[in-house]
């Protein structure tokens, strides 16, 4: 498995957008897709908490990319889902994302290091141009030889996905 990240809102602010700001004039409910998200999730025992703002994920992105090689790694992802799908957290500040990262057991320096010199730009970039040019328009997108599913999917259509890998 290889993890490949993706600009879902590469234009937001590092000081976060109001969801209702972001789905304004596109005839989106938000009141219906937050019961219809904290219901998939609850049916998958996750955590899900009501968020009212969106922040750009691009500094989260390029701490997620170091850990993929860290012991740790795995929690970090963990963390990063909880921080902003549950508590609303800016994952743009970097002392949120240290913190986060201290908590799974990194060393928060070398954390604060990698973002400040931004270590996996290159990587990160390289990322956002492979899913762009491969059609990804929505996360998380899974693909296996060359089908894909997008978005929340239940155990069942991830199981059958993998059952068709090569």
């Amino acid at each position: 498995m290889e993890w490949v990240y993706f600009p879902l809102h590469p234009e937001t602010p590092e000081e976060g957008r109001s969801l209702e700001s972001l789905f304004a004039g596109r005839g989106y409910d938000l009141e219906v897709m937050h019961e219809r998200m904290a219901t998939l999730m609850a049916e998958e025992e996750l955590p899900y908490g009501r968020r009212t703002h969106t922040y750009n994920s691009r500094l989260a992105q390029e701490l997620a990319a170091w850990a993929d090689g860290e012991p740790g790694g795995d929690a970090l992802r963990g963390a990063l889902y909880r921080a902003y799908f549950v508590d609303g957290r800016n994952l743009s500040d970097i002392d949120v994302l240290v913190s986060l990262a201290e908590a799974v057991g990194l060393l928060g320096s070398q954390v604060r290091q990698i973002l400040e010199r931004r270590t996996m730009r290159e990587l990160v970039d390289k990322h956002w141009s492979t899913s762009t040019r491969a059609g990804i328009t929505g996360v998380p997108t899974f693909e296996v030889g060359g089908y894909r599913a997008v978005g929340a999917q239940q155990e069942e259509v991830l199981r059958h996905l993998a059952s068709i890998a090569p």
